[in-house]
């Protein structure tokens, strides 16, 4: 759906490496290795999006870093249109619904690094979690999305090495 508005497929590859987790940052030459497309519609997309405030340059030494732009007033909207169309939102709602005492719900792998693979892949930490639930959840949730999702349960909690979607103890 939000591929009907945004029309460029790089610029939508761009928001969502950059808005998925704000700590993201990159270079030109690596954007470009990693969507396989040229530096010049890498490079006009990203002078787009920081011409427009959505992104911010860094001078890295020699190179420029991109992440996104956190103080712009719709970093927060774009972040929610983003984890929507990548279906984080379903995601999480279906994990808390009816997954047992859930303490965090951690994004891990490809997509918390802006990577769109395709494949979502997730740990949820906590006590007493409804493993039988778990079984037919992924399948539920892929249909839901339309994404590969591979869901990792976790007793302890964990140092997170990824994107906290939730978080018992912290409140969010």
């Amino acid at each position: 759906m939000l591929e009907s508005l945004i029309t460029s497929k790089t610029r939508l590859r761009l928001l969502v490496k950059f808005f998925v987790n704000s700590k993201t940052q990159s270079h030109l030459r690596g954007l470009a290795d990693e969507f396989g497309e040229s530096t010049n519609a890498i490079r006009k997309e990203l002078n787009n999006l920081t011409q427009a405030g959505f992104l911010v340059k860094e001078s890295d030494k020699n190179k420029i870093a991109y992440k996104a732009n956190v103080k712009h007033p719709f970093f927060s909207n774009i972040q929610e249109i983003i984890r929507k169309y990548l279906g984080l939102d379903k995601l999480l709602e279906q994990i808390l619904e009816r997954m047992g005492e859930v303490s965090q719900v951690i994004l891990v792998g490809d997509l918390s690094r802006g990577i769109d693979s395709g494949k979502i892949d997730v740990v949820v930490t906590g006590d007493n979690l409804n493993e039988d639930y778990i079984l037919n959840l992924s399948s539920r949730i892929e249909e839901l999305i339309d994404r590969k999702v591979v869901l990792t349960l976790l007793a302890e909690r964990m140092l997170s090495t990824g994107l906290v979607l939730f978080d018992k103890e912290v409140g969010a």
